[in-house]
């Protein structure tokens, strides 16, 4: 226990959104921090838009998955050009290329809930 460092110099791994993308990465965060609870309302949200996660394939959640950890490299890219540190723009526009690919496989319209019978309405609700 002598190597271990004090708690204060320790990185929570799970604190931060990785560096290259891992599938399951959004599912290992700490929902202690706020990037895991953004990043898990922006999945909700993507998931709502197309109709709730419990319509969407494996496929579609995967995508989803990765256009979130593009969406937030991208945003790490623009504050390092703001911050005045090395930007490789063909990097960028790359990564934006292919954020816009998947989110046009999505989807970009909303798909609404498929509404119950009012049988089945009245079912819940007694």
């Amino acid at each position: 226990m002598a190597n271990r460092k004090p708690k204060s110099e320790r990185v929570n791994r799970n604190a931060e959104v990785p560096a290259k993308f891992e599938s399951g990465w959004l599912s290992q965060l700490d929902g202690r921090y706020n990037i895991a609870r953004q990043m898990r309302q922006r999945y909700s949200a993507v998931c709502n838009d197309l109709g709730g996660e419990d319509r969407l394939s494996y496929m579609q959640r995967s995508l989803i998955e990765r256009a979130l950890w593009l969406e937030y490299w991208l945003f790490q890219q623009e504050q390092e050009l703001v911050e005045g540190k090395d930007f490789d723009v063909s990097r960028w526009v790359q990564a934006a290329n292919s954020l816009q690919g998947i989110y046009g496989r999505l989807g970009l319209q909303r798909q609404s809930k498929p509404a119950p019978s009012l049988n089945e309405y009245i079912g819940q609700a007694g």
